[in-house]
């Protein structure tokens, strides 16, 4: 049974950083593209960063770009958002996502101005 769990989460002020993990367990995920996907309340969720299976492509949507950073450690089964230079508009529930098949259940940012 495939689990992702993501971690990280919380409340910060504008302009402060978060770093999100997503561990993965019951699957290899050295064969998946990782990604991070948010959700704000109202909106559809959006695709925000990918990773490829060795970590040497990564894409960002362009309203994170330059500001968030994805990385994964296939020996932990980890997955990583570091997040800087935060906006409220950051806020939402952050998801992780194995093969673009499997989620976790989601850590919830909060950023205020």
């Amino acid at each position: 049974q495939v689990r992702l769990v993501e971690s990280g989460g919380g409340s910060v002020q504008a302009g402060g950083s978060l770093k999100l993990s997503c561990v993965a367990s019951g699957y290899s995920i050295t064969s998946c593209e990782m990604g991070w996907y948010r959700q704000a309340p109202g909106k559809e969720r959006e695709l925000v960063s990918t990773i490829s299976t060795a970590g040497g492509i990564t894409t960002y949507a362009g309203s994170v770009k330059g500001r968030f950073t994805i990385s994964r450690d296939n020996a932990k089964s980890t997955v990583y958002l570091q997040m800087n230079s935060l906006k409220t508009e950051d806020t939402a529930v952050y998801l992780c996502a194995a093969c673009r098949s499997y989620w976790g259940q989601g850590t919830q940012v909060t950023v205020s101005s």
